[in-house]
């Protein structure tokens, strides 16, 4: 019994330190889209982030007022300019699409941070909107995804 504890934990541990890699952006898009600068008066500016330890093994859909993105891995990002107004962002979670509703004004960044949390059967994954201080300082550790 204790064996095939430990090997599940030892499974387990793999899935979720392991690393994973999608399609990158341009180097070049990417570091213009350091600098934070205000998208137009007309549009909203949205970053979904991935930059954490767990569950580096797994890639989730990611999904912007019902288009896909695309997969997230660690330490990549997403950045598209919509119109002001409501926004869903939508990650695939171990059941279904976990979604975060959130009304932006234009002129104005967004940051929003995918996260995995331990799941039943795999790894879920679920979105929070944080503050520009935290999504400016986790997007400068990320790199552009395609």
């Amino acid at each position: 019994m204790k064996k095939s504890l430990l090997a599940g934990l030892l499974a387990a541990s793999v899935l979720f330190t392991g690393c994973a890699s999608v399609p990158m952006g341009d180097p070049k898009a990417d570091a213009q889209l350091k600098t934070f600068a205000a998208p137009p008066a007309d549009k909203s500016g949205i970053y979904i982030y991935r930059n954490s330890f767990v569950g580096q093994a797994l890639k989730k859909d990611v999904y912007l007022n019902g288009e896909r993105l695309g997969e997230t891995a660690n330490k990549v990002y997403f950045y598209r300019q919509v119109a002001p107004g409501k926004q869903t962002v939508s990650t695939e979670s171990e059941f279904s699409n976990n979604d975060l509703d959130l009304i932006t004004n234009g002129g104005q960044n967004y940051f929003i941070e995918q996260y995995i949390r331990m799941g039943v059967f795999v790894g879920g994954a679920n979105v929070k909107l944080v503050s520009d201080e935290e999504g400016k300082k986790n997007v400068l550790e990320t790199k552009l995804a395609k």
